[in-house]
């Protein structure tokens, strides 16, 4: 096996979530992604000690582009009611998940299977979710939106209380008829503690 180009772990990563997506987690092997680079699959364990640290990546980058990113957008504007963008964050999150889910089953499988094994992984990615939130907040009591508190308590707290809506352990429920209304009861009761 050869390959001309030299070999960067974002090709390899790129390979892993083309084969993950083909053969779902449980099927995939380092050799199958080897096998799209036109590598041997020692090639990989170069950029890579394991098949459980591939995985790793391959979710902390899915993660960080299909879930963090679009909500550290939210987090980061300046302007308007905290309220609001607190709505709008919960409710990306919330649909994110969703239809991550349902469109793109395997590599919510892996997700879903790494939240389990890769703790420390899991752990950051939640904790840098929190300080989104957290930075929502401190606005919202800055402009006496709310009332005052520490943020950073507020925001994991409310990352706590919504985890219903997001941790895939919970992925099933997403589908039920009554989730839309479970969401707005929710943050009915977050909102009466927030102002």
């Amino acid at each position: 096996m050869s390959h001309d180009l030299p070999l960067t772990k974002e090709m390899i990563l790129d390979a892993a979530e083309q084969v993950l997506r083909r053969f779902g987690p449980d099927k995939t092997s380092v050799v199958d992604i080897a096998k799209v680079l036109q590598v041997s699959h020692g090639t990989l364990y170069r950029h890579f000690p394991s098949k459980a640290a591939l995985r790793e990546a391959v979710t902390q980058r899915w993660l960080q582009g299909c879930i963090s990113a679009p909500l550290e957008e939210i987090a980061s504007e300046t302007q308007g009611s905290a309220t609001e963008r607190l709505h709008r964050w919960l409710t990306t999150l919330r649909n994110s998940k969703k239809e991550y889910f349902t469109t793109d089953a395997e590599m919510f499988a892996m997700y879903a299977s790494e939240t389990e094994g890769s703790v420390e992984m899991v752990k950051a990615h939640a904790e840098h979710l929190v300080q989104q939130i957290a930075r929502i907040v401190e606005q919202g009591i800055q402009a006496k939106e709310w009332k005052p508190g520490n943020p950073e308590t507020i925001a994991r707290a409310i990352f706590l209380a919504t985890s219903r809506f997001h941790h895939p352990a919970h992925a099933q429920h997403w589908l039920d008829d009554e989730e839309e209304d479970d969401f707005q009861l929710v943050w009915e009761l977050l909102l009466r503690g927030l102002v």
